[in-house]
C-alpha cells in the first residue's frame, strides 16, 4: 500500500509539474496529460505485480556502533534479568501493518465508485425518459429533468437540451451544440470516467482531486476552443458572442456532476477569460502529440511500478531494548541470536553491526587474547563470506586464527583462508593452510573435502579421490557437510567417468532435508494441486545467486523446495527437501521468495497452495 501510494503520487506529482512547464500550451494538451497520468495509476497496481522487480536499496534504521549503546545507556540505568525475547526469535517476520489501513482504503474506494453508479444510473433514467429531437450517429434528446445542455454516454453518445431549448434563438442553438458535439468528437465522457476511477481508487491524494478538477476544467476549455475555431471560420460568431451565451446558460442552469456539461460556474470565469484572450493557444494535439504522450508515460510508469525497495530490518521496539539491555548486560549471546536472524533476511549491515558489539563485548568480558575472541572474530569471518567480501572475511579468519592458536576451533579459520586461496587460484598457499586446518582437528570431514579439492585442481586426482573417500567415511552422511562432501564427490566421480558410482552416491543423499524457513501466515487453508485447486504460475523471477565456496568445490545439482504459495502471489514457508549445501539451499530460498506467482484458485478465489519447485545449479 506505501508502495503503491509513493508511486501514484510520483505520478500525478510529474504530470501537475509538467502541465506547469506547458501552460502556454492549449487546453487540449493539458487535458491529454491530466488523462495519460490518470490512467496511469489505474494500470500502475497491475503492472507492479507482473513487471519484474527492479530493487533499490532500502534506509537500514537498525543499529548503530558499540559506543552509541554504551553511550545511550546510562549507568545508573536498572536492567532486570534478560531472557530471549521472543521477538527476536520472530525478527524475520516483518512487522505487520494493522488491517485497518486497508480497510479505510477500501471502504473510501467503495463509496466512491458507488457514489459514480448512481450519478451514472441518474443519466440513464433521464436518457431513457427523454424525447428524441433528431436521430443519428449523436441522438440529440429534449428531458424536463434537466435545464443544462449536457452529453452522455461512451460507446452511444447523445446530447440532452432542456425543454427551453425550443426557445433559443438559432444562434444559441449552433453554440450549445457546437460545444456539446465537441465533448463527444473528443471523447470527454470517456476520460471524465476514468479519471474519477482514478479518484475513487486514490481518493486519499490530494494530487488526483487536482486532476479531477482539472481534466473536468480543461476538457471544458478545449471543447471552448474546438468551437470558436468553428464558428468564427464558418459561421462570423465572435468570441465575445459565445461567451454571452456560455454566462446566460452557466448563471440560469444547473447540471449532475458526472455530467459532461456545458457550463459549470466553478469554471466560469477561467474559461471566459480564455475565450475573450485572443492569444490563448487553441491548437488540438496530433497523432505525433498523443503517441509521444503515450510513449512517455510508458517510459516512466514501467520502470516505477518494477521499483521495489528492498525490505528494511524490522526490529521491533521490544527487541531494539532487548538489545541494549543485553550491551548494558554484556551478554553477547542475545546479541548473535539477533544477528543470525538478521542474516536469515539478509540484512548484513545489521548482522555486522550485532556481531560486532557482541565481540566487543568478548574482548570487554574476556580479553582481546581469549578464546572467546577468536570466536567472535570466527563469526564476523562467516558473516563476511555470506557478503562475498573474501578479502575482510580474511582480514578476520587471519585474527581469528592467531588468538585461538591450536585449539581445534583455529581448523574453521584456517579452512576458510584455504577457501579464499584457492578461488584465487593460490593452490600452493591453499594447501598450506588446509594442512593447518587438519593439524589442528584431523577429524573434520570439511577440511578433507576442500583437501581433495586442491589435489583435483592440482592434477593429483589419485590422492583426490582418497581424500574424497575418507572425508566421506569420517563425515555423517546424513549431516550438512556429508550432503556437501557426496555431492562434490560426485561431481568428480561424472568428471572421471564413473557415472553409476556418481549416481548411487547422489542417489545416498537425495532425501536429506536441508534448510527450513517459516513463516506465520493468517491462518489460511493450504490446499493441494489437482481437482477444483489449480497450479499457481510464474510471472516474474529472480535467479539464484551461486556462492564462492560452491563455485570453488564445483558443487552442482537441484535444491528440491516445498513451499506454500499465497492467495497474494508470494512463497513463504520453505521447506528444503533435496539439499545442496554451502548457502545454495538458502539463496534459492531467498530468489524464490523474490518471485511472484498468479496465485492458485479454488471456486473462482486464490487461495494458498502447497507446491514443489526445483532450482537448478550448474557450473559453465
Amino acid at each position: 500500500m506505501l508502495a503503491l501510494a509513493i508511486k501514484s503520487s510520483a505520478v500525478l506529482g510529474l504530470a501537475w509539474l509538467l502541465t506547469l512547464f506547458l501552460r502556454r500550451r492549449s487546453a487540449a494538451v493539458k487535458h491529454l496529460v491530466w488523462t495519460a497520468s490518470a490512467a496511469a495509476v489505474l494500470v500502475l497496481p497491475l503492472l507492479s505485480i507482473v513487471m519484474p522487480v527492479l530493487r533499490v536499496p532500502a534506509v537500514d534504521p537498525g543499529f548503530t556502533t558499540p559506543a552509541f549503546y554504551a553511550t545511550a545507556i546510562a549507568p545508573r540505568e536498572v536492567v532486570t534479568p534478560l531472557a530471549l525475547p521472543p521477538a527476536i526469535g520472530g525478527l524475520q517476520q516483518a512487522r505487520t501493518i494493522p488491517n485497518w489501513p486497508g480497510l479505510i482504503w477500501s471502504a473510501g474506494t467503495f463509496v466512491l465508485l458507488v457514489r459514480m453508479l448512481i450519478g451514472y444510473a441518474s443519466m440513464w433514467r433521464m436518457r431513457r425518459s427523454a424525447r428524441v429531437e433528431v436521430s443519428g450517429p449523436v441522438k440529440i434528446l429534449e428531458s424536463s429533468a434537466t435545464n443544462m445542455p449536457m452529453t452522455f454516454g461512451i460507446l452511444r453518445p447523445v446530447i440532452l437540451l432542456p425543454m427551453e431549448a425550443r426557445e433559443w434563438t438559432e444562434e444559441r442553438r449552433r453554440v450549445v451544440l457546437s460545444h456539446e458535439l465537441a465533448h463527444v468528437r473528443r471523447g470527454d465522457a470517456a476520460s471524465h470516467m476514468l479519471v474519477w476511477a482514478a479518484v475513487a481508487l486514490y481518493w486519499w491524494n490530494p494530487l488526483v482531486w487536482v486532476a479531477w478538477r482539472r481534466v473536468r476544467k480543461e476538457s471544458e476549455c478545449a471543447a471552448d476552443d474546438l468551437v470558436l475555431n468553428d464558428l468564427l471560420l464558418n459561421h462570423g460568431i465572435q468570441a465575445s458572442q459565445y461567451a454571452s451565451h456560455l454566462l446566460e446558460i452557466a448563471g440560469t442552469m444547473s447540471a449532475p456532476w458526472m455530467a459532461v456539461a456545458m457550463a459549470r460556474s466553478s469554471h466560469l470565469e477561467g474559461r471566459l477569460r480564455a475565450i475573450l484572450d485572443s492569444n490563448v493557444n487553441r491548437s488540438s494535439p496530433g497523432r505525433a502529440a498523443m503517441l509521444a504522450t503515450a510513449m512517455v508515460t510508458i517510459a516512466v510508469l514501467l520502470p516505477l511500478a518494477a521499483l521495489k525497495a528492498q525490505d528494511a530490518p524490522a526490529i521491533p521496539a521490544d527487541v531494539d531494548a532487548a538489545i541494549r539491555a543485553a550491551l548494558s548486560q554484556k551478554n553477547h549471546e542475545i546479541l548473535e541470536s539477533a544477528a543470525q536472524a538478521a542474516v536469515e533476511l539478509r540484512k548484513y549491515d545489521t548482522a555486522q553491526k550485532l556481531l560486532e558489539s557482541a565481540a566487543e563485548i568478548r574482548a570487554e568480558v574476556s580479553g582481546r587474547g581469549s578464546f572467546d575472541y577468536g570466536l567472535g572474530l570466527l563469526k564476523l569471518g562467516d558473516l563476511e563470506v555470506k557478503r562475498h567480501d573474501r578479502e575482510s572475511a580474511d582480514d578476520f579468519y587471519t585474527r581469528a586464527a592467531a588468538v585461538l592458536g591450536d585449539r581445534p576451533e583455529a581448523a574453521r579459520a584456517w579452512t576458510g583462508l584455504g577457501i579464499s586461496s584457492i578461488l584465487n587460484k593460490n593452490l600452493a598457499q591453499a594447501a598450506e593452510d588446509l594442512e593447518k586446518a587438519q593439524g589442528f582437528d584431523p577429524k573434520s570431514g570439511a577440511v578433507l573435502l576442500w583437501m581433495a579439492v586442491v589435489r583435483d585442481r592440482q592434477g593429483n586426482v589419485n590422492e583426490a579421490e582418497a581424500l574424497f573417500r575418507k572425508s566421506l567415511a569420517i563425515q555423517d552422511p546424513k549431516s550438512a557437510d556429508g550432503v556437501v562432501i557426496a555431492r562434490a564427490y560426485g561431481h568428480f566421480l561424472r568428471k572421471m567417468g564413473q557415472t553409476e558410482e556418481a549416481r548411487e552416491i547422489a542417489a545416498s543423499v537425495a532425501t536429506v532435508p536441508g534448510a527450513t524457513k517459516a513463516e506465520k501466515t493468517a491462518g489460511a487453508t493450504v490446499y493441494r494441486i489437482g481437482g477444483p485447486v489449480s497450479a499457481p504460475a510464474v510471472l516474474s523471477k529472480v535467479e539464484p545467486e551461486y556462492t564462492d565456496e560452491a563455485r570453488a568445490a564445483q558443487l552442482d545439482g537441484t535444491v528440491r523446495l516445498m513451499v506454500e504459495i499465497g492467495p497474494d502471489g508470494v512463497a513463504r514457508n520453505f521447506n528444503v527437501t533435496q539439499s545442496l549445501g554451502l548457502g545454495l539451499d538458502e539463496n534459492a530460498m531467498d530468489a524464490i521468495s523474490q518471485w511472484r506467482f498468479r496465485p492458485g484458485m479454488k471456486d473462482g478465489q486464490f487461495v494458498a497452495v502447497a507446491a514443489t519447485i526445483e532450482v537448478n545449479f550448474h557450473l559453465l
